[in-house]
């Protein structure tokens, strides 16, 4: 269920941790032509997304266009020069806590720009298109594991909010253009070369520096922590598995993982939350030091537990996560280390 090794690729957000990650994978198996979009914005390391550009553009298959996806001439006259088979969305603007700060720049990359790769994608016969949405859309459920067939109309972040909003846009283009879209909901990925505003991330740093961590909601939390190895395999199985239209759909009683159109939403996560404590003990090990810690109560906008039901994406591609949190952890420490000279 891999993609042709001759298909040509279009990845959004390649500087990001899962765009970058996704594109090496896909250099590393010999995909002919992979053309990576990023607009290398300052909402964290810029130093940081360059490196992982310089790793990818040693690749003479490798293509960088420097490019906001909500630039709609632009991104209209990209799609019609180069002309994609696959289209991998990853571009957005992330983080529960900053829509809080500047929900515009949700608007502008989430939704404008979401609307001009689906536009590029039906103007130029695109053949699939995945893109990315998130755990966060559960936002108020509380059942667990989380199901694709659960509803989800009812977000606590203006960023929960934008996905979903990316999961019924893309439906209607299934509907009205018969684009077939493949939407994968994430559970908090972590891994080498990962986010610095992401907890692994966050709580590494403040250990080697002798900083204290922030333990929200006085460390009551569970996370479906799902490490970056993992995912891309999932996401690598999904872009060759093309959706068809589901005859048994039914419109009296509406699943919503499922449609009459070319479309489906999966979950991929790692199927087995971890208690915050318990993660923050498995850094403390790796990095050989106890962290000092401040609680604090829940966010606006966090939900305090996340767990994926995976079973459609088991089914559908064969979907097994097999990364321990331990191994997962070591391997992320190790890179940190190495690139921050620690």
């Amino acid at each position: 269920m891999t993609p042709d090794k001759g298909a040509k690729i279009l990845v959004t957000g390649v500087a990001g941790f899962i765009g970058f990650s996704l594109a090496k994978r896909l250099l590393d198996d010999g995909i002919k032509a992979i053309v990576g979009v990023d607009n290398i914005n300052d909402y964290y390391d810029v130093n940081l997304k360059n490196d992982r550009l310089k790793v990818l553009e040693k690749y003479p298959s490798f293509k960088f266009i420097k490019l906001d996806i909500a630039d709609r001439e632009r991104m209209k006259g990209m799609f019609s020069k180069e002309r994609f088979d696959i289209v991998v969305n990853l571009a957005a603007q992330a983080g529960v806590r900053y829509s809080l700060i500047n929900p515009y720049s949700y608007v502008d990359a989430n939704l404008s720009g979401f609307i001009n790769v689906l536009e590029g994608c039906r103007h130029t016969k695109v053949k699939h298109i995945v893109f990315a949405s998130s755990s966060s859309v559960y936002g108020a459920n509380t059942v667990m594991p989380f199901s694709v067939h659960h509803n989800v109309d009812h977000p606590v972040s203006l960023y929960a909010a934008s996905k979903k909003a990316n999961e019924l846009m893309a439906h209607t283009y299934a509907h009205l253009y018969d684009l077939p879209c493949t939407g994968l909901r994430f559970f908090t990925v972590y891994g080498p070369w990962g986010r610095p505003d992401m907890a692994l991330f966050l709580f590494t740093k403040a250990i080697l520096d002798d900083d204290t961590i922030k333990v929200f909601n006085n460390g009551k939390m569970q996370r479906d922590f799902t490490y970056i190895d993992d995912i891309v395999e999932g996401v690598v199985r999904v872009m060759g598995n093309i959706p068809e239209t589901n005859l048994d759909w039914d419109k009296g009683n509406p699943d919503p993982g499922t449609s009459y159109a070319p479309y489906r939403i999966y979950n991929i996560g790692n199927n087995n939350p971890v208690e915050l404590m318990d993660f923050i003990k498995c850094v403390e090990d790796a990095v050989g030091k106890e962290a000092r810690k401040e609680f604090l109560p829940l966010q606006p906008g966090d939900v305090p537990a996340t767990c994926a039901d995976i079973d459609d994406l088991k089914m559908a591609v064969g979907f097994k996560p097999r990364t321990p949190l331990r191994e997962g952890i070591r391997r992320f420490i190790e890179w940190y280390r190495e690139y921050y000279k620690q």
